[in-house]
């Protein structure tokens, strides 16, 4: 248990690729965040939950907060769990890591860096919503957030708008772990984002076997 790191939790946005609240599907007996959330309460002993409709989520009796800055994606999220957490260093994960394990966790969490932000290059993809952000990275992604309320009230596509969470993480020259090469024991999937219908199904598949 890392008595010093608090975990926050991102429920999973609109799911508009899902068609419907992902973090609520059940997989097996239990809904995908409640999933997460048991992960993540064997590790840390303070948990938040990111959640723009937190009566969904009740019961789950986790401290819960929702978007300062609405409509920016998944760094609003990380934005309000930073706000919300006392602790220096947190570990951020999104519900729709279903193949998420404790030893991945722990690698990222024990990594030795000096870098405020560390996470994993895993399967082709940079993984920046299973990682280390420490609190301090708070004014740099208000910075974000902010011009990008800016840029986008300049445009007339609103998809122009530039907050995403890889921005921060080339802003602060995060500490990236090779998962294939430098993680002891790495299954390939484990980052898996579940987002779509097909993928649900391959998750429960997996699970369920």
């Amino acid at each position: 248990m890392y008595q010093n790191i608090s975990g926050i939790i991102l429920s999973g946005g609109k799911s508009t690729r899902m068609g419907e609240n992902k973090s609520l599907l059940k997989i097996g007996d239990k809904t995908a965040i409640e999933r997460i959330v048991d992960l993540m309460a064997g590790l840390f002993p303070k948990l938040i939950l990111s959640a723009n409709t937190p009566e969904e989520y009740a019961f789950l009796k986790l401290d819960t907060v929702q978007d300062i800055h609405v409509h920016a994606g998944p760094l609003a999220g990380i934005h309000a769990g930073l706000i919300k957490s006392t602790s220096e260093k947190n570990f951020v994960i999104s519900c729709d890591m279903q193949l998420m394990n404790e030893e991945a966790i722990k690698f990222l969490v024990d990594y030795d860096t000096d870098r405020q932000i560390t996470i994993a290059k895993a399967d082709g993809f940079f993984q920046q919503l299973a990682g280390v952000y420490h609190k301090s990275c708070l004014p740099e992604i208000e910075d974000i957030l902010t011009n990008s309320k800016i840029e986008e009230s300049r445009a007339t596509d609103q998809k122009k708008r530039g907050c995403s969470v890889f921005k921060l993480v080339q802003t602060f020259e995060a500490e990236i772990i090779d998962a294939e090469t430098q993680m002891p024991g790495y299954k390939p999937g484990t980052f898996f984002n579940m987002n779509k219908p097909h993928e649900f199904d391959e998750i429960r598949k997996l699970i369920d076997s």
